[in-house]
């Protein structure tokens, strides 16, 4: 498969998802920044919160990739023992920040509605918060970021069709796509001024998912790790 690989198709296609990540990473900058900046509770943390959290399950596609491609710059035999232990190290790192990062949203979706049931001074707060999220920034950044991974799927399968063989690399893939459409979802199914809360729910869901995924990824990892240990004690 790699010897047929379309390299310049594969390259634009993984610039395209590293620009999507970087897009997602960057949007705790503007999303939710005016806000913050705006009124007397700039101590608080801000909305935004969903498009932010798809950068980790992102993140796990591109492990994805670079697990598929790493023969192209490394000998097949040194992938076969290092891949099983990179596997582990990323898998575990990424389920530890998945869990944090659904027990952080956890704690700000019990605030945000705790803040707004607690009429009348709690419900003050959490207007004066949470509930002027720009619900069109974060629809036009989600927009932009569902082309990037629709334009990265493009060009990765053009690159070469074998990719679609790849059981997981599609699953995780539409997995993406998935949570990028639940996050836009969730941010329009309410009155704007409750957007705060559903896009939590949202980051939790997309938290979950990359936990999910992580730990499928460390459980897949062991026997590689087994299998290269004991070829290390066959040796003489």
């Amino acid at each position: 498969m790699m010897d047929s690989l379309r390299k310049p198709l594969f390259v634009v296609a993984v610039i395209l998802l590293v620009l999507a990540v970087l897009i997602e990473l960057g949007s705790g900058i503007y999303i939710g920044a005016e806000v913050a900046n705006g009124n007397d509770y700039a101590d608080m943390p801000s909305p935004g919160y969903g498009i932010l959290y798809l950068a980790i399950l992102d993140g796990l596609v591109l492990f994805t990739i670079a697990l598929i491609t790493a023969p192209l710059l490394i000998s097949a035999s040194v992938v076969g023992r290092v891949q099983g232990i990179i596997s582990f190290l990323v898998s575990l790192l990424m389920l530890i920040g998945a869990i944090v990062m659904i027990v952080v949203a956890i704690g700000l979706l019990v605030l945000m509605i705790s803040l707004f049931m607690a009429v009348p001074f709690g419900t003050v707060v959490y207007m004066a918060k949470f509930a002027a999220f720009d619900t069109g920034q974060a629809a036009a950044t989600l927009g932009f970021i569902m082309s990037l991974k629709l334009a990265f799927v493009g060009f990765l399968v053009f690159s070469h069709q074998r990719f679609l063989e790849n059981k997981g690399l599609v699953l995780i893939i539409l997995t993406s796509l998935l949570a990028t459409i639940i996050v836009s979802f969730l941010h329009g199914l309410v009155p704007f001024f409750l957007a705060s809360i559903t896009d939590m729910i949202g980051a939790i869901v997309v938290a979950i998912l990359a936990a999910i995924w992580a730990l499928f990824y460390l459980i897949g990892s062991i026997p590689a790790i087994i299998k290269v240990l004991r070829v290390d004690r066959a040796l003489p």
